[in-house]
């Protein structure tokens, strides 16, 4: 099961990913944002099914099965080496990736969206790795 996103403004576009994986067999969901401070939940997707407009511009499975996936693909605005990342600033990845301790996260961005040091708290969630357009990042020590 994997979780996907819908990409807004200028974020890397992985749908292009997500039709290849879901005629590869996976199955696909997409994250349903909560209100502010709860762990976004994933509504199973396919493609083509429609998508309803979520909070702060983004889009979502209008209906679906709720499921936890088992790999995210995570949006983010920047990153660094360490596998800090800047996202938009609500937690909701840092909460939901706390309560799948056994799901596999993977940053997706541009490689121009590397900076040297993402500030970042005790309580964000450090990427092993992040996909971009330049290839796989292995991030950590």
């Amino acid at each position: 099961m994997i979780a996907g996103f819908w990409p807004m403004g200028q974020e890397i576009d992985t749908r292009p990913l997500l039709q290849a994986l879901e005629v590869r067999g996976h199955r696909l969901v997409l994250p349903v944002t909560p209100r502010r401070g709860q762990p976004l939940r994933f509504r199973r997707w396919a493609w083509g099914d429609p998508l309803a407009a979520g909070p702060m511009g983004t889009r979502q499975p209008a209906t679906g099965e709720e499921l936890a996936p088992d790999w995210l693909l995570v949006p983010l605005l920047a990153f660094d080496r360490a596998g800090r990342r800047l996202g938009y600033g609500g937690g909701y990845y840092d909460r939901t990736l706390a309560m799948l301790p056994h799901a596999v996260a993977m940053g997706c961005a541009y490689a121009a969206q590397e900076a040297v040091e993402v500030p970042a708290g005790p309580l964000d969630f450090r990427l092993r790795q992040v996909a971009t357009e330049q290839g796989v990042i292995a991030c950590g020590a």
